[in-house]
Parts: structure tokens; sequence; C-alpha cells
């Protein structure tokens, strides 16, 4: 069995994060539009989905990182915490514009007219949760070097 270096467990983390992220996309939306709505959607806001993707990846390589850190000074379980509720905030965050295909079978009419008028806006809200958790788990992932 070949054992992973500890630079490649995060770096598969996170590319293992952004397939999953784009596979859920790409079922959901399929399952509840169709593929052809799908697809026409991703060409349409490409830029937004794949840096959402992208920034929900590195959240979780670096997320992963730090629980290497961690677990090598036996630190720092708080942090482990509140990492994954800010990755949780992030991805809710920017999946909050497929309410726009859920919510009709709910008959919530009024809200979808709101979020499809703002859905590009709702992505760079999601892309700023996203930076906002890069930054918090980057600044614990220096804080735990520094008292490494």
């Amino acid at each position: 069995m070949l054992m992973m270096t500890q630079a490649a467990k995060p770096l598969l983390a996170a590319t293992l994060a952004v397939l999953a992220m784009l596979t859920v996309y790409f079922g959901v939306l399929s399952l509840i539009s169709g593929w052809d709505y799908t697809l026409t959607e991703f060409l349409r806001y490409w830029p937004y989905l794949v840096a959402l993707a992208v920034g929900f990846g590195v959240q979780i390589g670096l997320y992963v990182h730090l629980k290497q850190q961690l677990a090598q000074h036996h630190a720092g379980g708080k942090v482990v915490a509140a990492t994954g509720t800010t990755s949780t905030a992030a991805m809710i965050s920017c999946c909050s514009h497929y309410l726009v295909n859920v919510l009709p079978a709910v008959g919530a009419a009024g809200f979808i007219t709101l979020v499809a008028q703002y859905q590009v806006e709702l992505f760079w809200v999601g892309l700023a949760f996203n930076g906002t958790g890069i930054i918090f788990v980057g600044s614990k992932v220096l804080q735990a070097r520094r008292h490494a």
C-alpha cells in the first residue's frame, strides 16, 4: 500500500472536494431541471461555479492540512470545529441560488422571483463566504505552524 506524503493528502482532498462540488451541481440540477438546462446554466455561470468549487476545495485542503498539523501537536479541537463550521456556512451560501429550482415545488413564488433576480449577487455572497473561510482557515494554519 502506498503511503501518501504529508502534502499530498490536502491536495487530494482539495481535488476531490472540487470534483464532488461540481458532481453535486450537475447531478442535482440535472435531476431537477434536466441536462440541457444544467449545461446551459453551467455555460452561463461557469466562472462563478468553478470559482465556488475551487474555493470550497481550497478550504477543504487547508482544513486537512490544519488537521494534520494539529494531530502532530495534539492541539486545537476547537479550531477544527470552527473551521468546519466556516466551511459549512460557505457551502450553504454558495449553493443558495439552487433554491430557484427547488422552491417551486414548495410554492414560494415570491421568494423564487427574488432569488432569481439576484442570482449573480448570491454568487458573489457565496464567493465572499468562500474567501472568508479561506482566510480564516489559512490564519489557523499559520497560527498552528508558529506554535509548532
